[in-house]
């Protein structure tokens, strides 16, 4: 058959479909592994339920927990299995003999046969579309050896696929009993996988269709399983106007040779209480202006704290949050992964049309996000970013400086590669005064002015001045004003 021909059926979990580019392929059968507690048994009921909301017939043939149990742990996640048909071979169902042994392979009942009759009678009385076993290994105790189990096993698949079901089970690995052998007998091999750093499900093997590898990001939540697929920017685009995006501010657009073009990546890099959050929320102030939309994701400020202070300076966040045009998202330490961050900034963008995202900042990204290693988390920033550049997306990363004064460090974080734009402020201090400035130093898309300008935030908003040429050594943060310099050189 060729994959032209291969009918998919949806999992049940959005996310996983995408992962199977569109889901399991019908009337095959389908490996889980995992450890106890990884989400097995869940993403099991989801794939039944996603079934019935089809119109479609569907089994639950359960080896360990009982019906009952897993009809109760099932209404703890609000998932409904009133309409799923069970077979319950647990322990405890009347199936078993009264010794409460696995051994219901009379002789008398199925003449040696690897199935009991009452899996086939149950099987052809319902016809069922789709299959769930859990956990399949549990057959290994009706058997008398490995050798009759993986036959066995094998003729129940054959079984199940000439009877038109789709095959779903899970598996219990351990170093006395390994599952590696299921994997070569099925057509797919699912593993969920449970750490520290949270939870992620990956598809090693699936015949007949292309798979979107690496580990994906998971959790359990109402309704069960949530997937949260990698971003893979190559496979993601749409046409776009190359235009200058303002910020409202004509000081600020002249630095930039007229504002940020869209679909590019802008660091706001300074010290602390410099304004680069004050900047980037001025760009999404004019974008509302317009008609656009525009996201903050905060890892470094509360959004009660950000809203009074805007508010302050003339920027009505919480008008333009209300009229749908600016969403702030208040990040919770270790809430989520990266990749599920991604995920969620993704579905934003292209759910809702967004034309600003601004991540604010870079340094409590790296702290609020579950992740091994900071590599790793630079890594799926740098995805996040193409992935929005393909989308037309105007992307602002604000990145603080540790440094108030002194030697001039473009950012901190190790990523102005990603940047087609770079801009910076800077305190200064100016015969014992503090003040501000503000310039760019790097622009890819166009030319822009190569001097510094004096900023406030005021009452009534930014207000930036004209270039400081009557000041060396800003970038060292003490300048000198350029009549002294000169005087001092001559002398």
């Amino acid at each position: 058959m060729s994959n032209s021909q291969l009918t998919k059926i949806p999992t049940g979990t959005s996310g996983l479909d995408e992962i199977l580019r569109g889901g399991f392929i019908a009337k095959r059968s389908y490996l889980l592994r995992g450890d106890p507690g990884t989400g097995k048994t869940i993403l099991g009921m989801n794939y039944l339920t996603a079934g019935v909301e089809a119109g479609e017939t569907v089994l639950f043939v359960n080896l360990e927990e009982t019906a009952d149990d897993i009809r109760d742990n099932a209404s703890t996640l609000d998932i409904d299995l009133s309409n799923v048909h069970f077979l319950d071979l647990s322990p405890d169902s009347d199936v078993f003999v009264d010794e409460q042994s696995y051994d219901i392979f009379r002789p008398s009942e199925v003449e040696q046969e690897p199935l009991t009759r009452a899996i086939t009678e149950r099987v052809e009385s319902i016809d069922p579309d789709r299959v769930f076993i859990d956990p399949l290994t549990r057959l290994r105790h009706l058997t008398s050896d490995e050798y009759q189990f993986r036959k066995q096993v094998i003729a129940f698949m054959h079984y199940l696929k000439e009877q038109g079901a789709t095959v779903l089970f899970t598996s219990q690995h351990s170093d006395e009993s390994s599952d590696d052998d299921l994997q070569y007998m099925t057509d797919g091999t699912i593993e969920l996988k449970h750490s520290t750093h949270g939870r992620t499900i990956s598809v090693p093997k699936f015949r007949g269709s292309s798979v979107n590898e690496g580990d994906h990001a998971m959790r359990i939540q109402s309704g069960g399983l949530a997937v949260y697929p990698n971003i893979s920017p190559i496979n993601h685009s749409r046409t776009f106007e190359i235009e200058s995006v303002s910020s409202g501010v004509p000081e600020v657009d002249q630095l930039l040779h007229g504002g940020l073009e869209r679909g590019t990546i802008s660091i706001f890099s300074g010290p602390t209480g410099v304004g680069k959050t004050t900047v980037g929320t001025q760009f999404m102030k004019e974008a509302a202006g317009r008609g656009e939309r525009s996201v903050m994701y905060m890892f470094e400020e509360t959004l009660e704290t950000f809203r009074q202070r805007s508010e302050t300076i003339n920027i009505p966040v919480k008008q333009m949050q209300e009229q749908g045009s600016l969403e702030v998202e208040e990040m919770k330490p270790l809430d989520c992964s990266a990749t599920e961050f991604a995920y969620r900034v993704r579905k934003d963008v292209e759910e809702n049309d967004t034309s600003i995202v601004m991540i604010d900042g870079i340094d409590g990204y790296k702290l609020s996000l579950r992740e091994d290693n900071e590599r790793v988390l630079v890594r799926k920033l740098h995805s996040l970013c193409r992935y929005l550049k393909n989308m037309g997306v105007t992307v602002i990363l604000v990145d603080e400086i540790d440094t108030i004064t002194g030697e001039f460090q473009a950012t901190e974080a190790g990523i102005s590669y990603l940047a087609d734009n770079i801009i910076f402020l800077r305190h200064l201090e100016v015969t014992g005064e503090m003040r501000k400035a503000i310039g760019v130093l790097k622009k890819r898309t166009s030319d822009f002015e190569r001097t510094l300008r004096e900023f406030e935030i005021t009452e009534h908003g930014l207000k930036v001045g004209e270039p400081l040429t009557q000041l060396n050594s800003v970038l060292s943060g003490s300048p000198e004003m350029a009549q002294q310099s000169s005087e001092t050189h001559d002398g």
